[in-house]
C-alpha cells in the first residue's frame, strides 16, 4: 500500500537538525513547510531543497502565532548551542514557551500530531546516571544556562498540558548531543569546536580538566529517531534519543586530532558555570517502545562530519587546513 502523502510543518527547519528533517521528510514523499526566522539556521542548509516542489520556506518566527494547513509538527524552533541561547537569554525563552504555545494551538486547530524537540540539559546536572526518563532533573533555575533548560522543561509541561486539557495528540523527546554535517562552525559545541580548531591548527579549548562525559549521536540516528516517534501512535513519551556510547572530552578531543592528523594542542580553560559533569542516555524506552537505536559509531560520524567542516571551511580565502583523509 502507498504510504498517504502528509502535510508536514518543521520549525526551526533551516538548522542543523531541522535541515536533515525536511530533507527526510521530502524522501519519504511529504509535503513539507519549512519555519526559520534564520536566527541560528541557514538557507545554506536547505539549498538543496529550495527547488523541490514539495518543499515550501517561510521566513517567520515561532514566537508569532501561524496558520497553515497541517497534518504534524515538528517543533524544532530555538538556539540550542550555549553560545547562541545565552546571547538573547530572554528571546531563547520566549521561543520555548511561546514557541511552544503557537505550535500546540495549531495542532489543536488542525488536529494535527505535534512533536516537541525537547533536550537532555532538562536532566541539568544529573544525580542520576545514566538518565532515565523518569528522573526529574538537577537544574539551577537562575544560572547562566537556565534560558535553555528552564525554557524546554516549561515547553514539555504545555506539551503534557495540552495533551490532558484538550487531547491534543503530542510528542515529546529529549535529545542528547548530536553532531552532524550542517552544524554552524561557530556555534561553540563541543565537536563542531574541537574540528574547527583541528582543520585550523588552532589550540583545541578544554574546558575544565576533560574529565566530564557526554555522548554523540549522529543526525541521521536522530532524525530516524524522531520520525520513528512521529509514526508511532498512542506514545507520548518523553522518550530519551542520543547515542549511549559514552566518552570523556578528553577522548573526543583525541580522536579529532588523529582523524584530521592535526598539529593542534590541548589548550586547558575553566569550567563554566553548571556544566554537567556526566551525560549518557538510557534509551531502553526507544529500544522498546520505537525499535530504535543509533547505528552511527563516532569514529564513522566525525570522519563525514570533518569532511563537511572541512569542505566548508576551504571556501574562505588564506584558510590553512591540515590534511584530511576519509
Amino acid at each position: 500500500m502507498a504510504k498517504t502523502e502528509k502535510k508536514v510543518l518543521v520549525t526551526g527547519g533551516a538548522g542543523f537538525i531541522g535541515s536533515h528533517l525536511c530533507r527526510e521528510l521530502l524522501a519519504e514523499g511529504n509535503k513539507v513547510t519549512c519555519l526559520d526566522n534564520l536566527l541560528t539556521g541557514s538557507i545554506e542548509n536547505i539549498n538543496a531543497l529550495l527547488d523541490h516542489p514539495n518543499f515550501k520556506f517561510i521566513f517567520h518566527d515561532v514566537t508569532i502565532p501561524i496558520e497553515v494547513e497541517v497534518d504534524e509538527i515538528y517543533n524544532l524552533a530555538c538556539p540550542a548551542s550555549p553560545v547562541h541561547y545565552q546571547y538573547d537569554p530572554v528571546r531563547t525563552i520566549r521561543t520555548s514557551v511561546l514557541g511552544a504555545m503557537n505550535v500546540l494551538e495549531l495542532a489543536k486547530k488542525t488536529n494535527a500530531k505535534v512533536l516537541q524537540a525537547s533536550t537532555s540539559e532538562v536532566y541539568g546536572d544529573p544525580a542520576v546516571h545514566p538518565q532515565v526518563e523518569e528522573y526529574w532533573g538537577n537544574v539551577n533555575p537562575i544560572g547562566v544556562r537556565s534560558c535553555y533548560d528552564e525554557g524546554k522543561r516549561c515547553a514539555e509541561t504545555l506539551f503534557f498540558d495540552y495533551f490532558r486539557q484538550y487531547g491534543v495528540d503530542i510528542k515529546v523527546i529529549r535529545i542528547f548531543n548530536t553532531y552532524g554535517p550542517n552544524m554552524h562552525p561557530e556555534d561553540g559545541r563541543v565537536i563542531s569546536n574541537f574540528i574547527v580548531q583541528a582543520l585550523k591548527g588552532e589550540g583545541i579549548s578544554i574546558y575544565g580538566n576533560g574529565d566530564q562525559t557526554r555522548s554523540f549521536c549522529f543526525v541521521d540516528d536522530l532524525v530516524n529517531g524522531m520520525m520513528k516517534m512521529m509514526n508511532t501512535d498512542n506514545l507520548q513519551g518523553p522518550i530519551n534519543l542520543g547515542n549511549p556510547q559514552e566518552f570523556t572530552i578528553l577522548e573526543l578531543a583525541d580522536k579529532v586530532i588523529q582523524i584530521t592528523e592535526s598539529s593542534s594542542q590541548l589548550q586547558f580553560n575553566p569550567l563554566p558555570l553548571d556544566d554537567p559533569k556526566q551525560r549518557k542516555p538510557n534509551i531502553n524506552e526507544a529500544k522498546t517502545k520505537l525499535g530504535w537505536t543509533p547505528n552511527v559509531f563516532l569514529e564513522e560520524g566525525l570522519k563525514e562530519t570533518i569532511k563537511y567542516f572541512e569542505d566548508k571551511l576551504s571556501k574562505d580565502k588564506g584558510v590553512v587546513l591540515h590534511k584530511f583523509i576519509l
